[in-house]
């Protein structure tokens, strides 16, 4: 069974980077899509990036386009993301989220790791 560990959040000002780390232990060979989601207090809970297996597929939410950069280092079965130029609105729960059955469903998901933007 695939587990989601995250890492990497914190409190920076608007303009300011962060990279996140995502560490996906189980069955060796496992091969699957990933995502990062976010979900502010008092909203739902919003896709913001996925990657394919092999990372010649990526998709972004509208809103960080050309701002977030998702990669993966599948030797070490770690996903990350990188946020630059951030802002307030930015400020969210971040969590990795794994459809690990490559059913087109994220099944598998992480504890979350906080980012918060200060303007």
């Amino acid at each position: 069974q695939v587990q989601l560990a995250e890492s990497g959040g914190g409190q920076v000002q608007a303009g300011g980077s962060l990279k996140l780390s995502c560490v996906a232990t189980g069955p060796p060979f496992a091969r699957y899509p990933v995502a990062w989601f976010r979900q502010a207090p008092g909203k739902d809970r919003e896709f913001v990036a996925a990657i394919s297996w092999f990372g010649d597929s990526t998709d972004y939410a509208d809103s960080v386009k050309g701002r977030f950069t998702i990669s993966r280092n599948n030797a070490a079965i770690t996903i990350f993301l990188q946020m630059n130029n951030l802002k307030p609105e930015d400020t969210a729960t971040y969590y990795c989220a794994a459809d690990s059955q490559n059913s087109g469903d994220y099944d598998t998901w992480g504890q979350g790791t906080q980012v918060t933007v200060s303007s």
